[in-house]
């Protein structure tokens, strides 16, 4: 654990020590990172503001949101597992924690959130100062109940994979794919359900209980098929007949467990028969004319797909694992028509509203999603090819049911093949899926919940915690979220409802606030789990509380919080402007916190604490989640999906990519993420989250070519060549999704992955070019006229 902790340290503080050469009127406190990853490595937890803002207007005037980066089931090693029932308040529900008042004589003990006081139960008679259960234990502020620990994992409902497979893509692809899938079958854990849908003109779902002879249900793609008729067509009352009343749903109501297995097969029965038919998997057979798209029938073979889960196994860990080629042309949402004269939507498109398929395809998507988060189900997209398939249209049924998603160019490319393997992988770096969440929040009642941005849907469980602004999944104390895993992290954002008045000020028992998350969810070996993490955060108001806000101010958090919250908003709002609003914000929170003379930008100087805030937002305002030109609908949903699902660490490397330097003189060092940086002897490491670049100097470049790295009296040329090797492989082996990488040679093709995320210090129109360094062709600003813009505007 201690080691694991040190090495997350050592790479926030190498992300540190670059971001901090860059800004001449800073000085620097590198303890305050470490604070905030111990806080994260006890509770999962990250914070813009860890000491709150206590009234609406000073939340109002902080400029970025009292908000929570929370990890549900984020791993620890040392985290108590109880296995016992937790104790609740009477009154507003929340459970028995550190910060609980309790006295020991009366055996009474005195909720923080609601000042209920609560008697224990018999069971906790022996409980006093030196003997307390361990949810009282200070440092357990996240303990994790496993209350069915009596009742066997074996008696759980085993996880149900549904793989939905696109045949309109050509004979190599297809090859590839069969090869993925047959290995992805030989990981499969022993007892999960396996079943098989593959569509192209038509929707084949295959009867994979019947090995003797392989037999498929056939659905034409154009026509949308109701549950009921897809029990009726598939035979599912032909030995005991539909009940006359009630919804069918499972063994339990009205369907028999042999018509289920027809369709649904223990793993370690069909390995045999799922192979025979991947095997004899076939491209499409329908004949496309040369001036038309195949047509692919996407939202049909998801709805059969959706439609007999519900069908067969409601409320259980289920994941349709959809693996699709090209566009959809065909069924109830295709998103484009069959003719190649109308191109695929544009980014132009959708602003000018001139797209004819998206808004049917998004209500379509929309209505699956409310359908799969009803019964409990995920959806998983991978998308391998040239073209856009869809996600942007697709984002809200695998959003809202945390479904993974993977965006690839071929099935034949390690992103796709390398992170496929990982879903099933078991050991050090498995993703602990994990399904069936409901996740609720209580809080002091001076704060209301404003909403979630994140992969979870709202179960509107509206009340007094409730607050009027909503942001994503609002309205709302408590959501589902039908699959999860140990990286999915939700950004909850708050209201401070205090108003400043000497009675408020009087009446405030104390200055803390309080927050509680509660996640059921079943872990991947069946076991239904409660995990119940309980924060408090001082709260200061009024004029003297700038010094104690900075103090408590976290950068990173901080920007990761603005990039979901602009993102969101570029989606839900038609005329939002995200660089004027990152740009205002900006200036709001440095003219609010920084220290300046009026009119004198040389005397502005930032806090350590708020030092690297600019940059990040200077490199976010550059990122692909705003810049959406050469982008696809399709990747710039993909983007945003990643960011709203994982960590703060992970999506500060997508907003400001890390850099590494290697060279004969120095060891592995940070590099500015500046075009500085570029020399002819180095090499450099680029890792931007869904690319790591290595990327040699153009000497270095020429060395290799000439195969000195081969001849004896070089090894250390050869060393220097496998350093950022072994360092990228230890990047992708715990990333998901798995990076693209790409080597590269300075003044080659694909040195553009590396120029595209550098500050342009140096562009074809400035004078300060080294020799053996690059240029940048841009008419972008650089960082510091950036920040010379900012300082003026900050002192006006």
């Amino acid at each position: 654990m201690e080691s694991h902790l040190s090495g997350e340290r050592e790479r926030h503080q190498k992300h540190y020590d670059r971001s901090l050469v860059f800004l001449p009127f800073l000085l620097t406190d590198p303890l305050t990172m470490a604070e905030f990853l111990d806080l994260e490595s006890q509770d999962g937890v990250r914070m813009p503001w860890n000491v709150i803002p206590g009234t609406k207007q000073d939340a109002l005037n902080a400029v970025v949101p009292v908000s929570v980066v929370y990890t549900p089931i984020k791993h620890f090693p040392s985290m108590p597992v109880l296995n016992y029932t937790p104790l609740r308040c009477r009154t507003c529900r929340s459970v028995l924690n550190p910060f609980c008042i309790v006295d020991f004589a009366a055996k009474i003990w005195i909720c923080p959130f609601c000042f209920q006081r609560n008697h224990f139960p018999p069971h906790y008679a022996s409980i006093s100062d030196e003997s307390l259960p361990a949810e009282l234990f200070p440092q357990y502020t996240t303990v994790e109940y496993n209350s069915d620990a009596s009742s066997s994992a074996d008696a759980a409902v085993p996880p149900v994979f549904l793989f939905v497979v696109d045949t309109c893509i050509i004979e190599e692809e297809i090859g590839f794919l069969r090869s993925a899938l047959a290995q992805a079958v030989e990981l499969l854990p022993e007892n999960s359900l396996v079943g098989l849908i593959t569509f192209g003109t038509l929707v084949h779902v295959h009867e994979l209980g019947f090995a003797a002879l392989p037999k498929t249900y056939v659905f034409k793609g154009s026509k949308d098929v109701t549950k009921d008729q897809l029990l009726e067509q598939m035979s599912f009352f032909a030995k005991k007949p539909r009940p006359a009343v009630g919804v069918v749903a499972g063994a339990r109501d009205g369907l028999s467990s042999d018509s289920i297995s027809r369709f649904l097969v223990p793993a370690s029965e069909c390995e045999f028969t799922i192979n025979s038919v991947l095997e004899e998997l076939q491209k499409d057979p329908w004949a496309v004319p040369a001036d038309q798209r195949a047509t692919r029938c996407t939202s049909t073979a998801l709805s059969i797909a959706a439609s007999l889960l519900g069908a067969c196994v409601p409320g259980s860990a289920a994941r349709i694992m959809a693996f699709i080629g090209g566009p959809a042309t065909e069924g109830p949402a295709p998103i484009v028509s069959k003719q190649l004269s109308e191109p695929i939507r544009s980014h132009k498109d959708l602003d000018k509203d001139s797209v004819p398929h998206y808004h049917k395809c998004v209500k379509f998507y929309d209505g699956l999603s409310k359908q799969l988060v009803h019964q409990g189900h995920v959806l998983d997209l991978f998308a391998c090819a040239l073209d856009q398939v869809g996600i942007a249209e697709l984002k809200t049924a695998v959003e809202r049911t945390g479904g993974l998603v993977v965006l690839a160019e071929s099935f034949g490319h390690s992103v796709f093949k390398d992170s496929l393997k990982r879903v099933f992988q078991s050991g050090d770096y498995d993703l602990g899926l994990s399904s069936n969440g409901i996740f609720e929040i209580n809080c002091s009642k001076d704060l209301k919940i404003q909403g979630i941005i994140g992969p979870c849907a709202s179960l509107e469980k509206k009340g007094p915690l409730c607050s009027d602004v909503v942001i994503g999944q609002g309205g709302t104390s408590a959501w589902k979220m039908c699959g999860l895993d140990k990286s999915t992290s939700l950004c909850l954002f708050f209201d401070v409802v205090r108003k400043e008045s000497p009675e408020a000020a009087m009446q405030a028992t104390s200055n803390q606030f309080y927050f509680q998350f509660l996640t059921y969810y079943q872990n991947n070996n069946g076991q239904m789990r409660l995990r119940v993490t309980t924060l408090s955060r001082r709260w200061i108001a009024g004029p003297e509380s700038i010094q104690d806000l900075i103090a408590g101010f976290d950068q990173e958090a901080a920007a990761i919080v603005m990039a979901r919250q602009v993102s969101y908003k570029m989606e839900t709002e038609a005329e939002f402007d995200p660089i004027r609003w990152l740009d205002k914000a900006l200036i709001n929170l440095c003219s609010r916190f920084g220290e300046f003379q009026k009119d004198a930008p040389s005397s502005f100087s930032l806090s350590p604490r708020l030092s690297i805030f600019p940059q990040f937002m200077f490199h976010f305002r550059r990122s692909q989640f705003v810049q959406v030109f050469n982008n696809s609908p399709d990747e710039t949903a993909y983007f945003r999906m990643i960011l709203n699902r994982e960590n703060v660490a992970n999506s500060v490397v997508m907003v400001q990519p890390s850099l590494i330097s290697y060279s004969f003189h120095s060891g592995p060092e940070p590099a500015l993420l500046d075009v500085a940086a570029i020399a002819a002897d180095k090499i450099l490491l680029l890792d931007s989250f869904f690319t790591v670049v290595i990327f040699h100097g153009s000497t270095i470049a020429q060395w290799r070519k000439a195969g000195y790295h081969n001849e004896p009296e070089h090894q250390a040329f050869a060393q220097l060549l496998r350093a950022p090797h072994d360092d990228s492989d230890l990047i992708i082996k715990e990333r998901f999704p798995v990076p693209r990488l790409v080597i590269c040679d300075q003044h080659g093709s694909q040195a553009r992955f590396l120029l595209a995320k550098l500050n342009p210090s140096a562009t074809y129109n400035t004078e300060n070019y080294h020799p053996g360094g690059d240029i940048i062709f841009t008419d972008d600003v650089s960082f510091e006229v950036f920040l010379d813009h900012l300082q003026r505007l900050v002192v006006q």
